[in-house]
């Protein structure tokens, strides 16, 4: 019986540690671009190779976006909706407006969903 009550006490606390961390903590860091998915053969490696100048910075209350020939953008993000490693995020811009993207966990790697079915692989460089 002992037995039980101590490996149910070290799967709660198990648990408890790793099912706690909340959307802000999981994206927080530096992502680098990595490659492309679901891009068809003709354009894979030009877009692998502008995925790879793709950068996403998370801290607290900020997310940095750097995109390849564009001026790097913040601003205050928040996580609008969350669903297991699927995560909604709201950008607000300089001028009062927002911005809305999805990204996805798969493993260690970040997944920006850029639409049609399209993503970007990116790794944590931090």
């Amino acid at each position: 019986m002992r037995k039980y009550v101590l490996f149910f006490a070290v799967a709660l606390s198990l648990c408890v540690g790793g099912c706690s961390q909340n959307p802000k903590d999981r994206l927080r860091g530096k992502w680098a671009g990595q490659s492309v998915e679901n891009v068809e053969e003709p354009h894979k490696s030009e877009a692998s190779e502008w995925a790879k100048g793709v950068r996403f910075e998370f801290d607290d209350a900020n997310m940095t976006v750097t995109i390849p020939s564009e001026t790097p953008r913040s601003g205050k993000y928040q996580v609008e909706k969350s669903s297991g490693d699927r995560f909604t995020i709201r950008v607000a811009r300089e001028m009062g407006s927002t911005d809305s993207t999805t990204v996805r966990f798969k493993g260690s790697k970040l997944l920006w969903e850029v639409g049609e079915g399209r993503d970007v692989v990116m790794k944590r460089v931090d």
